[in-house]
């Protein structure tokens, strides 16, 4: 490499620790709007299935009274919102509002013998004062699905039969109950329609009656059932016509009514991320706390679940599922309203110290219960401009980490960074803009933690006593998690979009945020620095006699870090013990530290630099410390975590992780001097 080159290189440098600080200031406002569009809604809702509640009432002696008592019994513990489905003939049965009948059974009730080949489906109204608001929501359901309705009475009672088999018709959706809507307003209940797809064909006309019906009883958002949202299976069949979910979003907008999403289903629903983005993201997270989960959870796992949802993740619906269940062992129907209360009001004993439920967790933490409503978007004065001056200190600082391990490349790296970045944001701004994110996100930590094993290999021949070496271990272990950090806001800055936080869209590369800066960490300490060529330490390592110690460890470092790699992400499993254990830390401090930062990765970081002062095989617990420093840049690459409560986690574990670190040194000089004591003179 000619010698101008490599001169420019180590100037260029220079340039880009610079370039990389600027970065870091132009991101901070675009972070402040951020923490005020968080700040935007803290109203949530706890809603109830009220088909649940319905089916419940269905199993008493007294379903009116009952169903007064508990929607009562629900309200005054906190909930007040309910969710109702597009209705069926079977929940009209539930509501004894109709009895349903096939061929054989309205043939019985008429005390003849049914006709062959009647194969019909038979609704006999048992509320006269009803017939005027069912009878159209019913021909006009089953006319969309292919079925003729034609009157019938019995006795002077009317009804109507649909053309369609029994056990088909029962299942057909239809408009959601306006009966049950009016009683849950008179209830002073917030509703949410669950809509779906499930018709044959999408009809913008009958859903925009839907829509004006549903704005009678003050709704102002719907949901979703099924697998994908009304209008997705139709495609636009035309270059000026328009698909299905554009039609919904259009009469949607129209009427004013914004959307809620639910996280975490087994399979997303499809079109919500199109639909958010045609109502202008007016949207909200839902959680739901599903049917099964109900059945078996205690109330004070309930009450932790409802505040880390709404605290930790932005959730702004809580939907609490009531499905009755028939408990053979207690030899009758339960249903889990009792636990719901316990979870929202407190228990007697939450009652006598104080302490509440998850109502006044949430009031505690400055959350209200009421209608819920989408953010309000704040923006950075220039914000454009600062994004693309947190992207460009993004790419210096990759180019940067570059040329820690070929300086020869670090001018090319960043231009081609520069150039390639320009044009691939033309053609794919998301793409582009989440490559980019993943890349600092590596990094930066990455390029802290090989800073700090070439400041440990400058000064490892001082000589150090036990006060200094324990200082200069604890600033270094600062200097590095800050150096760590300067990824964040960067990062934070370029996913600055709104779809982000509502996990419309993700930081991708999660598993190559936990690997790639330990592999390179592990890389620069074994390859780099001794006095030897990187392809010399490859091979001493390579030639390097192999033992079963080496074996037994290999296998334990693999199962180490396939379990560490089916941890990350949201999709980990976790064991009721550390469940507990999380519970303790919520509980104790308000907000909950990662464990792999303030129990793995601090503690062994701080041990490391203390040992590696004086002893050159201590730099190995620098890449276990890596995992510490990664993590903290990875707590902000969960968007939908507000900005506060990111910083408060990783602040929190690295003060933990600094107390444990010193535990740890201490307990490894007390072990250092009984083995001098324990060796001959």
């Amino acid at each position: 490499m000619p010698q101008w080159v490599n001169k420019l290189n180590r100037k260029l440098t220079v340039w880009l620790w610079w370039l990389v600080l600027i970065g870091v200031v132009a991101a901070l406002p675009v972070m402040y709007a951020r923490s005020q569009t968080e700040a935007s809604a803290d109203r949530t809702a706890l809603v109830i299935d009220y088909r649940d509640v319905l089916q419940a009432s269905a199993a008493q002696g007294n379903p009116e009274p009952f169903m007064t008592e508990q929607l009562d019994r629900l309200k005054k513990a906190g909930v007040n919102g309910a969710i109702v489905y597009e209705s069926t003939l079977e929940e009209l049965t539930w509501s004894r509002e109709a009895a349903v009948y096939d061929a054989q059974g309205a043939a019985a009730l008429q005390g003849k013998p049914p006709e062959p080949g009647d194969n019909n489906t038979y609704v006999l109204f048992l509320k006269p004062e009803h017939v005027s608001e069912l009878k159209p929501i019913i021909q006009s359901a089953f006319a969309r699905h292919g079925a003729e309705v034609t009157d019938w009475s019995i006795e002077g009672q009317q009804g109507v039969v649909i053309h369609m088999g029994y056990a088909d018709a029962m299942m057909r959706p239809m408009m959601p109950n306006p009966i049950e809507m009016q009683k849950l307003k008179d209830a002073g209940l917030w509703i949410v329609p669950r809509v779906s797809d499930r018709f044959d064909t999408f009809d913008a006309k009958e859903m925009n009656n839907w829509l004006k019906t549903f704005k009678q009883y003050g709704v102002d958002r719907v949901t979703f059932d099924g697998e994908a949202v009304p209008g997705f299976s139709i495609s636009a069949p035309g270059k000026r016509q328009l698909s299905g979910v554009l039609q919904f979003a259009q009469v949607l907008n129209q009427n004013g009514i914004g959307i809620a999403a639910f996280e975490n289903l087994k399979t997303a629903q499809k079109g919500v991320e199109k639909l958010a983005n045609y109502v202008d993201y007016n949207i909200i997270r839902a959680h739901s706390v599903t049917d099964g989960e109900m059945a078996i959870i205690k109330a004070t796992e309930l009450r932790d679940r409802i505040l880390l949802a709404v605290k930790d993740r932005n959730i702004r619906m809580v939907f609490l599922n009531a499905m009755p269940t028939k408990d053979p062992i207690k030899g009758k129907v339960t249903f889990p309203i009792d636990t719901i209360v316990t979870a929202l009001a407190g228990s007697d004993k939450d009652a006598s110290d104080g302490s509440g439920g998850a109502v006044a967790d949430l009031h505690h933490f400055g959350f209200e219960i009421g209608v819920p409503q989408a953010f309000t978007v704040h923006h950075a004065p220039a914000e454009t401009v600062l994004r693309a001056l947190a992207m460009l200190g993004a790419i210096a600082m990759v180019a940067t980490v570059a040329g820690m391990f070929l300086p020869s490349l670090i001018s090319l790296v960043f231009v081609a960074g520069v150039v390639g970045g320009a044009g691939l944001y033309v053609l794919r701004p998301t793409l582009m803009v989440q490559a980019l994110a993943l890349f600092v996100a590596i990094a930066a930590p990455t390029a802290a933690v090989i800073l700090l094993v070439r400041r440990l290999r400058a000064t490892r021949g001082e000589s150090l006593g036990v006060g200094r070496r324990l200082g200069s271990a604890v600033l270094l272990y600062i200097r590095t998690a800050i150096l760590s950090m300067a990824a964040i806001p960067m990062v934070v800055a370029m996913l600055n979009h709104i779809s982000y936080s509502y996990v419309l869209q993700q930081f991708r590369g999660v598993s190559l945020l936990h690997l790639g800066p330990i592999a390179l960490v592990a890389a620069y300490v074994f390859l780099y620095g001794s006095g030897n060529t990187v392809t010399e330490n490859a091979r001493n390592i390579l030639r390097m006699p192999l033992t079963v110690v080496w074996v037994v460890g290999f296998v334990v470092l693999a199962g180490a870090g396939y379990y560490y790699l089916t941890r990350t992400g949201n999709a980990g499993n976790v064991s009721s013990v550390e469940l507990a254990f999380r519970s303790i830390l919520e509980n104790t401090f308000g907000v909950r530290p990662r464990t792999k930062e303030f129990l793995l990765g601090h503690p062994f970081m701080l041990l490391g630099i203390f040992l590696a002062l004086r002893y050159r095989w201590a730099t190995v617990l620098l890449v276990a410390g890596t995992i510490g420093q990664l993590s903290m840049v990875d707590t902000f690459a969960h968007i939908h975590t507000p900005l506060i409560l990111s910083i408060s986690r990783i602040l929190l574990g690295l003060g933990l992780g600094l107390l444990i670190g010193f535990v740890l040194i201490a307990i490894y000089q007390a072990a250092d001097k009984l083995r001098k004591r324990g060796m001959p003179a």
